[in-house]
């Protein structure tokens, strides 16, 4: 086996990955496409008029690589990404994993808080952002004692990335990894509120472009895929980065904030065969279709995760467009999809069955597995699973068992092998297909005067998807009403991202509490689903 190759051995019952012993991940979803008669084709399309080939990919990627040499990053060394969705990104994810540097892509939504506390625990050396966010990157930076060595723009005057792009070299040799070597990471909020950081290998994506991208959607060359979900989610990663680049096929950026418009508009321009949403833009989308109508004529297949789809909005999708939306689950630690369903396999309001190369279990709070039929948590097991979160020994120690993951979810599954959602384990919120803390919402309301303390539950909308919902003591409670509801309402979007304020607000006389003072969520989730 030649080094950096992957081979993909048929032999046995499963498909197995063998890595060459020394593996950089660059090489076979970047330079390979070079040698197999790629060059000119186009590999990146964005919605601002932006074409990318294989061979500017390429050149790009070795370019930003030794810019970053240039600037004295040692390797191993972090690069946090506050990127959006454009060619940048490429350049900056994988000229960094090619020369020894670990890529951190965060979350564009979120605020200078969130960055401050990201870039001071992943100890990074630069940090690199799309001028949309120069503000809240600022901000961050102004929050901590010891900063990063370098912060560059991707654009605009003076030192940017692309002037650092354009003046580097363009011959670049891969380091030499293995697939076992970390790559790259992915931050992901947890059940404390704070982003933990998990540590993803060089072996990761490989794994999860061949086992869920090929096997289970049968992406092929001549595929044109668009996520709108963005590149640093790791559902976003895969659908519109590491997918496309596996197979050589094609990839359609866009840059914005996805609404039902602009995803009809973009998939009717750029004409893609793969479209990747969440259950709340479907649920829009679906809106939006009563009035007016769009060409999906191109898209074969439609992909659902972030959060568990509801089987109304799947059947309301099919009988409105005529195309099957495939539901499945994953994780940031997992890195994509690892519970699927098929376009030949498949069964409304269900995650489906195990896609290959994965292993399921369900236990008890025994830690026992469960029979068919019964609820328990789900643990995961498979090749793409975070090696560790970074800075953090206990929770790994307690996520991370001998291989399998503790996903954090309730799940059953029934006779036929179909996996059912029950709900997270913990207090967590999914909202949009995005994981947020009900400790940090319930913190930024807690700043407002008038409010003395408050439990944030997740409720069910009308498209039955969950969204914050806030149970409020007043410190004067003849302030509660309509007019104080808004004021609430301005202050959280003040401070919070978008998917993150609370949709309802409840003004009680008192929180549910256990003997020790700890609010008791789940008697107030009660109320609101029998409400």
């Amino acid at each position: 086996m030649k080094n950096h190759s992957v081979e993909v051995d048929v032999s046995g019952d499963e498909e197995a990955l063998n890595f060459a012993p020394v593996f950089n991940v660059a090489v076979p979803f970047i330079d390979r496409h070079l040698q197999e008669g790629r060059a000119d084709k186009v590999v990146i399309r964005t919605n601002r008029g932006v074409e990318v080939t294989y061979a500017g990919l390429a050149e790009n990627v070795n370019r930003c690589g030794n810019a970053l040499l240039d600037l004295g990053i040692e390797p191993g060394e972090r690069v946090i990404m506050i990127v959006k969705d454009c060619a940048e990104f490429f350049y900056c994810f994988w000229g960094a994993i090619k020369v020894g540097l670990i890529p951190v892509p965060v979350n564009t939504l979120l605020r200078a808080k969130d960055y401050a506390y990201i870039i001071g625990d992943s100890g990074c050396a630069a940090v690199v952002y799309s001028p949309e966010f120069a503000v809240e990157v600022e901000a961050a930076l102004g929050q901590l004692e010891v900063r990063p060595s370098h912060c560059l723009s991707i654009e605009g005057e003076g030192s940017s990335l692309q002037s650092l792009i354009s003046a580097a070299a363009v011959d670049l040799e891969p380091v030499a990894t293995t697939a076992e070597d970390d790559c790259f990471w992915l931050y992901s909020s947890g059940s404390t509120g704070s982003p933990k950081g998990a540590v993803h290998r060089h072996r990761d994506m490989v794994v999860a472009s061949q086992f869920y991208g090929v096997q289970v959607l049968g992406i092929q060359e001549n595929d044109v895929c668009f996520s709108a979900a963005k590149l640093f989610f790791a559902y976003g990663l895969g659908n519109g980065m590491t997918f496309p680049l596996w197979v050589g096929a094609s990839t359609v950026l866009y840059d914005a904030r996805p609404t039902p418009q602009s995803t009809f508009e973009t998939i009717e321009q750029f004409k893609p065969s793969l479209y990747f949403g969440v259950p709340t833009l479907y649920a829009a989308q679906l809106q939006a279709l009563e009035s007016e109508t769009c060409d999906l004529s191109s898209v074969r297949v439609c992909v659902s995760a972030g959060e568990a789809l509801p089987a109304d909005i799947f059947n309301r999708w099919q009988q409105k467009t005529g195309l099957t939306i495939l539901d499945g689950i994953g994780s940031t630690e997992l890195l994509h999809i690892f519970i699927s369903n098929r376009l030949d396999d498949l069964k409304p309001g269900t995650s489906g069955r195990l896609v290959p190369g994965y292993q399921a279990k369900i236990l008890n709070d025994a830690a026992e597995q469960v029979v068919a039929g019964e609820s328990g948590q789900l643990w995961i097991k498979g090749d793409s699973t975070a090696r560790c979160y970074w800075n953090n020994p206990e929770k790994s120690a307690r996520t991370m068992v001998d291989g399998w993951l503790d996903t954090g979810d309730t799940y059953l599954q029934d006779q036929d092998g179909y996996f059912h959602y029950c709900g997270r384990n913990d207090d967590m919120l999914k909202v949009g297909g995005i994981w947020c803390s009900p400790f940090e919402i319930e913190a930024k309301l807690i700043e407002h005067p008038k409010v003395l303390e408050v439990a944030i539950v997740g409720r069910e909308d009308a498209a039955g998807l969950i969204k914050p919902e806030a149970h409020i003591l007043l410190q004067d409670p003849a302030e509660a009403g309509e007019p104080l509801a808004a004021e609430l309402l301005t202050h959280c979007k003040k401070g919070l991202a978008p998917y993150k304020y609370p949709r309802w607000f409840q003004f009680v006389t008192e929180l549910p509490k256990t003997a020790t003072g700890k609010i008791q969520r789940f008697k107030l989730r009660s109320k609101t689903s029998s409400a």
